[in-house]
């Protein structure tokens, strides 16, 4: 996220951010898809995102600043540390690595003759929290633990972090503890791309709660983009 140097072209960042977002949400839904209550339950799932996008910002995060997720692009932005000409290909690039992610176990699915319920790893409210949280107590915690996850990846990409070279651990460390917290009151999202996705193919239960994890992770970023600078001191 800093523009010491010149970007890489466009379509460049755009495939890293499209390679990236699919790593991170193969690795959270493939977790929450496989492993049940009985066998692990929110543990895989919160390292397995933690992991994956680890693993994809060492990866691609040098190409494209490591997105993989509209909040951080629009937080980002809000922020001055990315362009906002960038804002709409990067939410395009996001949305599309993930779907490619979430079609990927459709077609394993498929060929294995087994049924997907991608409405189970959908993000909700009521009856599909799974601790039967309401609608305003999801909203507000999506709000929060957006803010608090954007708000840690402005922090350790900050010119002059302590963590210069060890981001992505800081980053996927943070996501890992939010998810920890966010499982069982939504399943949770911190990122529309994530939401979008399973969501496609999640039913219209899934598709009428998804506004929710647009626009609380949304206004997380925003939020997160707003006041790191006055917050923190943030130069750049």
């Amino acid at each position: 996220m800093s523009d010491d140097a010149a970007p890489a072209p466009l379509v460049r960042r755009l495939i890293a951010e499209t390679f990236g977002t699919y790593v991170l949400v193969f690795a959270v839904l493939g977790a929450a898809l496989f492993f049940t209550p009985d066998n692990g339950g929110a543990l895989p799932v919160a390292l397995g995102v933690g992991l994956g996008v680890l693993a994809a910002a060492y990866a691609v995060g040098h190409i494209s600043g490591g997105h993989f997720n509209p909040a951080i692009t629009l937080g980002a932005a809000v922020a001055g540390r990315s362009r906002w000409v960038d804002v709409l290909p990067y939410w395009v690039a996001q949305i599309v690595g993930a779907i490619f992610a979430v079609l990927t176990f459709g077609l394993w699915g498929i060929v294995s003759g087994k049924t997907i319920d991608f409405g189970a790893v959908s993000n909700g409210f009521d009856g599909h929290s799974p601790a039967g949280f309401t609608l305003w107590a999801v909203l507000i915690a999506e709000i929060v633990a957006t803010f608090l996850f954007v708000t840690i990846v402005l922090g350790v990409t900050a010119a002059g972090a302590t963590t210069a070279g060890f981001a992505p651990l800081a980053i996927g460390l943070g996501l890992t503890m939010l998810h920890f917290v966010m499982i069982p009151i939504s399943n949770a999202s911190l990122n529309p791309a994530r939401s979008i996705a399973p969501a496609l193919l999640g039913g219209p239960e899934a598709l009428g709660q998804l506004w929710v994890f647009l626009v609380a992770p949304l206004v997380g970023g925003l939020l997160a983009g707003v006041l790191h600078r006055p917050l923190f001191g943030a130069t750049r």
